[in-house]
This record gives structure tokens, sequence and C-alpha cells, in this order.
């Protein structure tokens, strides 16, 4: 377990739980149209408030290795990641090969920030 808890590691497992927080707080809200937009929004802080409780420890333990753009990279193709199962699997929403190409940019500029290690 201790390599869970390295500064290599921890950060991403971190970014990853808390991508999914943040995911369904922005969301999560569009399969209940329904309900008001006052309340979506407060359901929504109140997701977030979890979600910061580790994407900050997430930062704070991962700088300690990685700089401060490789985790806001690192973060951002998480975020993708998420975003894509969440949309198909809750969402119902199909991606298609537009967004393959662009997640697939993404990911090579990704390549890019980590060169040079």
């Amino acid at each position: 377990m201790p390599a869970l808890t390295s500064p290599q590691i921890a950060p991403i497992l971190l970014l990853f739980a808390s991508n999914i927080f943040m995911t369904v707080a922005w969301y999560g809200h569009l399969k209940v149209k329904a309900s008001p937009l006052w309340l979506a929004v407060l359901a929504s802080w109140g997701i977030a408030f979890f979600e910061y409780w580790l994407a900050v420890p997430a930062n704070r333990i991962g700088h300690q290795f990685y700089t401060a753009a490789e985790l806001k990279t690192m973060q951002e193709v998480i975020t993708l990641l998420v975003f894509a199962v969440f949309s198909v699997t809750v969402l119902g929403e199909a991606l298609t090969w537009r967004h393959a190409v662009g997640f697939a940019l993404i990911a090579a500029g990704a390549f890019f920030i980590f060169q040079g290690r």
C-alpha cells in the first residue's frame, strides 16, 4: 500500500476521485431537469465541497513530485476520461470520431508537457 500513498501515485488517485465528484456536480443535474435551477446550483455546490477535499490534497501532495503545470495537465486528462465515461453511461450521449480526435490532441499536448521529466 505504500506505493498508493506516494507523491507520484496518490495525486492521480485523488484527482480521479475528485473528478468523479466534480463531473456529477457539473453535469449530474442534467438528468433531473425538472428540478429548479436554484436547487441544482445548491446541490452542485454541496457535491463540489467534497471534490475540493480531494483536489486540494491531490495538488498539495503531488507538488512534491510534479510541477503545477504537470498537475494541471494531469487533471485535465483525467477530467476528460471521467467525463467521457459519465457522458456515455449516465447521460446516454454518444462519443463521436470528432470527440476522439479532440481528446487525442489534448493527450498529445499532455505527452509534450511530461517530456524531459
